[in-house]
C-alpha cells in the first residue's frame, strides 16, 4: 500500500492511502465486527432509520407530495454520512479498545460539535437542492396537478412517457449522490477523528480520496448503495441492519484511506 502527500490548510500534511480494489469488502466485514460487538446500538440507530422513513412517507402522502417520497427518502444517500456519527464512535472505540455505550454514541458529536455541525449544514443544502431539483423535474414531466399514487407508478414504469422521466430523474441523482459522496467520504469520520480538523480541509481529503481510489471508491459507493437501497426496497425494516453496517464500515473507510503520518 502507497501513500500520496494531500495538502491541507492547517499547515500540516496529511496522506491518502492508494488502496485495492477488493479493500472495500474489507470493511464491510470489519463493519460487520463492529455491529455485532454492539449490536444494540447499532440496531438503535437502524431501528431510528426506519421510523425516521415512515415518518417522511406518511408525512409526505397527508401533504400530498407523493412525487417526493421517493427522493427525500433516497436523501438518506446524500445526509446519511452525518446520521450515523454515534455509529463511527463505536467503531473508533472499539479499535481503540475502550468501553462505549449507547450516550457515548450519541454525544460522539461534541468531539468537534462546530464542524460537524457545519457539514451536517452543507449535507442537508445538498438534500435540499435535491429536493427542489426532484420537484422540477417532476413538474416538468407530469404538470402541477400531481396523479394519484397508482397513476404515478403505472405512468412511471409502464408507459412510453414515464421512462425518460424515470432515466433522467436517476441520472440527476446520481449526479447528486455522486458529488455528496465525493466530499463526505472521509469528511464525517474525520472531524470526529480530529478535533483541530475543519470542515474545508476534511472535504478536500474527502475529494483527494476518490481522486487517487476512483475505482475502489466507485465500487464502495455502489455497495453503499445497494445496501440502502435494499433497507428501502424492504419498506425500511432492511435498514435496521444494513444502516449501521455501512456506518461501521464508513469508519473503517476513512482509517484505510487516511494517514496522519507521524501526528497518529
Amino acid at each position: 500500500m502507497t501513500t500520496e502527500a494531500v495538502p491541507v490548510f492547517a499547515g500540516r500534511m496529511l496522506r491518502i492511502r492508494r488502496i485495492d480494489m477488493d479493500t472495500p469488502w474489507s470493511w464491510l466485514a470489519r463493519g460487520w465486527q463492529d455491529f455485532r460487538s454492539h449490536p444494540g446500538i447499532g440496531l438503535f440507530y437502524g431501528a431510528l432509520a426506519a421510523v425516521t422513513g415512515y415518518v417522511i412517507t406518511l408525512g409526505f402522502l397527508q401533504l400530498g407530495w407523493i412525487h417526493l417520497i421517493a427522493p427525500a427518502i433516497s436523501g438518506f444517500l446524500l445526509v446519511g454520512p452525518i446520521l450515523v456519527v454515534g455509529l463511527y464512535e463505536v467503531s473508533r472505540r472499539r479499535a481503540q479498545g475502550l468501553s462505549v455505550t449507547l450516550i457515548d454514541a450519541l454525544s460522539a458529536f461534541m468531539c468537534n460539535p462546530v464542524q460537524i455541525a457545519l457539514m451536517g449544514v452543507a449535507l442537508m443544502l445538498f438534500l435540499f437542492l435535491w429536493l427542489r431539483s426532484a420537484a422540477l423535474l417532476f413538474f416538468l414531466y407530469w404538470g402541477l396537478e400531481p396523479p394519484s399514487v397508482e397513476r404515478l407508478v403505472v405512468d412511471t414504469f409502464f408507459s412510453a412517457r414515464g421512462w425518460p422521466f424515470l432515466v433522467i430523474g436517476t441520472a440527476v441523482g446520481a449526479v447528486f449522490a455522486f458529488v455528496a459522496f465525493s466530499i463526505s467520504v472521509v469528511a464525517v469520520p474525520m472531524l470526529l477523528d480530529r478535533e483541530d480538523a475543519n470542515v474545508i480541509e476534511s472535504i478536500a481529503a474527502s475529494i483527494r480520496s476518490v481522486q487517487v481510489n476512483l475505482g475502489p471508491l466507485l465500487l464502495w459507493a455502489g455497495i453503499i448503495a445497494a445496501l440502502v437501497g435494499f433497507g428501502l426496497v424492504t419498506l425500511y425494516l432492511g435498514l435496521v441492519v444494513t444502516l449501521p453496517l455501512v456506518g461501521h464500515a464508513s469508519w473503517h473507510a476513512y482509517r484505510d484511506l487516511v494517514d496522519w503520518g507521524e501526528e497518529r
